[in-house]
């Protein structure tokens, strides 16, 4: 036996394209590893287009051009299943967002008044008010920001679904955020696409082996670049699905099957549930959207309606009315909801807060999302390939092809 194999050895020596023969399965490995990484990056890059006439002649990254389409199948097959809008605002703990607004409003009351004040043009006459008149509205407005903004939180939390638009909110955020969008999908399949790149290698190689066995029995010429690029096309087809497939696991002997990204479900929706909250669903960011968003004229009645009594009410209207005159003061009643907005707003952005209240909804997202089926969650990762998957098929192909060809150019002349 080792006698025939040894002959089999110096057969193939004495041929005349050894050197091209026995490279047949290097190159194959190296070409696959190749065009399964530049295919990665197509996936994602560039974040905007680059060439001319857009989109004819140039490439914007798969996931960036179609970022508004992907946000939309994100939160459909992902989000919107695994919390409301409704639950999300309650995990916030809209009482505690409340106290922390308010806090940051009654320490600086007096600055809002005189600011407020002075932006209508009435500051000297407010500052010539003896402090027996202003003294006692800024403690007034002090005492009752507390409770109007419990009211307007509490207001908002219960109308939260005709306040904001949540689907909307998702996929305008990352449509105007493409560099976002490519964050998310690469922060959650980063093993994934490592593992992709990797088995890459030896999967050209195990089939660049079947294609110099092909090339013993049929050594045709123009085999060689048809070759390459029939297992260039079956390589990135293979490399994908081996991600997302089998999609439920399969028990063979002590082995068990499953798509990589499947197996690493637990892992996935921690990192997942992490990044959905502090990047797309952050109190600020819903705050944000409650307060500035395109349905702010529903939030902004319901802060009139809070704000009415504290404009009104004990020391305050009396003494804005000597300040303002009854014009000025209907004006000031109009313009102080946009000022309490805005302000209200300020305190939303403190990092420590919002990383406080994410923790809460991470841990309510990620328990459901491992509760997912295997179907439900591949959605997750598998959009940023679904979508024209065929294109990253095709480019195994072209670059098969070339490299067949220049194998047979140089290797077997």
């Amino acid at each position: 036996m080792l006698h025939k194999v040894l002959d089999l050895l110096r057969a193939l020596y004495a041929r005349p394209d050894f050197w091209g023969f026995v490279s047949i399965p290097i190159v194959a490995a190296v070409v696959t590893w190749a065009h399964v990484w530049f295919a990665m990056k197509m996936v994602f890059y560039p974040v905007e287009f680059v060439g001319f006439l857009k989109p004819w002649l140039g490439w914007q990254g798969i996931v960036p051009r179609k970022a508004p389409k992907m946000a939309g199948i994100l939160v459909d097959n992902t989000l919107a299943k695994v919390g409301t809008l409704e639950e999300v605002f309650h995990q916030m703990e809209p009482e505690r967002i409340a106290r922390h607004i308010s806090d940051q409003l009654s320490a600086h009351a007096e600055e809002f008044i005189d600011e407020l004040v002075r932006e209508h043009g009435r500051g000297l006459i407010w500052e010539n008010l003896p402090p027996s008149v202003r003294k006692p509205v800024y403690d007034y407005v002090r005492k009752k920001v507390p409770e109007v903004t419990e009211g307007i939180v509490k207001d908002m939390g219960a109308n939260i679904d005709d306040l904001m638009d949540f689907r909307r909110m998702v996929i305008r955020r990352l449509g105007e955020d493409r560099a976002l969008m490519v964050f998310v999908f690469q922060a959650v399949g980063d093993r994934e696409l490592k593992f992709l790149v990797d088995v890459s290698f030896w999967i050209g190689l195990a089939f660049g082996v079947i294609q110099m066995l092909l090339w013993v029995v049929w050594p045709k010429r123009w085999a060689l670049p048809v070759f390459g690029a029939a297992l260039g096309c079956l390589t990135n087809w293979v490399a994908l699905n081996l991600v997302f497939r089998p999609l439920n696991p399969i028990k063979i002997g002590p082995f068990t099957l499953q798509g990589v990204f499947l197996r690493r479900q637990h892992d996935v929706s921690k990192k997942f549930a992490d990044l959905a909250t502090e990047h797309l669903l952050s109190v600020k960011d819903i705050m944000t959207e409650l307060l500035a968003g395109p349905r702010y004229q529903q939030t902004s009645a319901i802060i009139r309606r809070n704000v009415a009594p504290l404009v009104e009410g004990g020391f305050v209207g009396p003494a804005l009315q000597i300040a303002f005159g009854p014009q000025g003061y209907l004006e000031l009643k109009r313009s102080i909801v946009e000022k309490a907005t805005l302000k209200a707003l300020e305190p939303l952005s403190d990092p420590t807060f919002n990383r406080e209240r994410a923790t809460v909804i991470s841990t309510m997202f990620a328990a459901r999302l491992r509760a997912m089926t295997p179907a439900e969650f591949q959605s997750l990762l598998r959009p940023a390939f679904h979508e024209d998957e065929w294109i990253l098929i095709a480019l195994g192909a072209v670059m098969g092809f070339l490299a067949g060809l220049a194998q047979l150019l140089l290797g077997f002349n």
